[in-house]
């Protein structure tokens, strides 16, 4: 059962790759749309991608102490 909620965290951390994929391809097709606006997009852009990475981060966090806790 550990091992089932272990593939289950990794499983979930899975999406955030899309996730973080679409929000850089948006924030490229907003630059080439409107350059003068890059570098104000490219910030978004890169707070966006690590508030995301982020969930990834702690769902590796928490397979990692089931994995060793158990």
């Amino acid at each position: 059962m550990d091992l089932f909620a272990i593939a289950l965290c990794m499983f979930c951390a899975l999406p955030t790759a899309a996730v973080e994929a679409w929000i850089v391809v948006r924030a490229i097709q907003g630059m080439s749309r409107n350059p003068e606006m890059a570098s104000q997009l490219r910030t978004s852009m890169i707070i966006g991608c690590s508030l995301v990475e982020t969930t990834a981060i702690y769902t590796l966090v928490v397979a990692i102490l089931m994995l060793f806790t158990r």
